[in-house]
């Protein structure tokens, strides 16, 4: 298999649109499939069950008769509660054209495309879900509210999830106060909708999954026909490819092995990579990895900054790709 530092993928605005949808990871998300563990978790699924049937009513046409306005939803809650889950679900549910994608993934769809194109292409749809809202680069947080604010005016309507940073659950759980005072004008047109619960996942601190031996690596890897990587050949590949690519670079790969893993200390490098790990997530794309462990990856400096939330999705997603 070709290594991903060879490929330089050149998706058009279309091919980049049809990507949003819910990842292979949630490909079976269904209403019928959720388990409410919790009476939030309960409340929820019914809220968006009725959700997805007022957005598929037929609208009311004429000068005399205005459609009143459907609030969008924001699924607020910590880790592991299935937030993404409902999402996908609501996605799935819905008839009419809906598109589904992250925070970051829509981004980046801005810096590939531009605004404006992006405002047209999206409007046509009539539900837009964006999963994990992060709050965290007020330049992304603005412009990404400004967009949603352009498609609510089109009539299209919004459902988002976030999540709190790792050392917040318990106390300060919830985030649906920062959620609405940073997307500003947007607020009134979301109803939060609350969801409690354990982590399924039951995530405890940093994972330190990794950190085989390097020829282990290479002969598992080789054997299921994937793709091995230098780990820095491949942090300077991910500086020449646009992020909204990257989901390209992983076309066909069954399994990544990573060589010569070691702790990032730099912001850009890092949060390439964080993008990186969505789509291998999003893809299940297992990962084996030869050099440090999951638990040095990121510097302490990282993950006790202004991104720390991004990290630790990371490495927890990291994780469960070495499970």
């Amino acid at each position: 298999m070709s290594l991903l530092t060879e490929r330089f993928p050149q998706p058009d605005a279309d091919d980049l649109l049809a990507g949003f949808v819910p990842p292979p990871h949630f490909a079976d998300a269904t209403f019928a499939t959720y388990l409410p563990q919790d009476p939030t978790q309960a409340a929820a699924l019914a809220n968006l069950r009725q959700f997805a049937a007022d957005i598929d009513r037929p609208r009311r046409r004429g000068l005399l008769r205005r459609e009143p306005v459907l609030l969008g939803r924001y699924l607020d809650g910590g880790f592991g509660v299935g937030k993404t889950h409902l999402l996908a679900a609501l996605w799935h549910a819905v008839q009419a054209p809906a598109a589904f994608g992250t925070f970051v993934g829509f981004t980046n769809l801005v810096g590939a495309l531009g605004f404006a194109p992006v405002v047209e292409a999206l409007a046509r749809f009539r539900l837009i879900c964006i999963d994990e809202f992060e709050l965290d680069d007020p330049g992304d947080t603005v412009m990404l509210s400004t967009l949603c604010r352009r498609l609510v005016e089109r009539g299209v309507v919004l459902a988002a999830t976030s999540n709190t940073l790792p050392d917040q659950l318990g106390e300060g759980r919830f985030a649906a106060e920062d959620f609405l005072r940073e997307i500003q004008g947007l607020a009134a047109h979301f109803e939060v909708v609350r969801i409690d619960g354990a982590d399924y996942r039951h995530r405890e601190g940093v994972p330190d999954a990794g950190g085989a031996e390097p020829d282990a690596v290479r002969t598992e890897v080789e054997a299921r026909g994937g793709a091995v990587e230098d780990f820095d050949a491949l942090l300077a590949h991910l500086a020449r490819v646009h992020p909204s690519r990257y989901r390209y670079l992983l076309q066909g790969v069954p399994v990544l092995g990573l060589l010569g893993l070691r702790t990032v200390r730099d912001q850009a490098e890092a949060l390439r990579l964080v993008v990186l790990v969505d789509r291998l997530y999003d893809l299940d794309v297992p990962v084996r990895s030869a050099g440090v462990r999951l638990d040095s990856l990121f510097a302490p400096e990282l993950l006790a900054g202004g991104y720390r939330k991004k990290y630790f999705r990371a490495l927890s997603r990291l994780a469960a790709l070495h499970g």
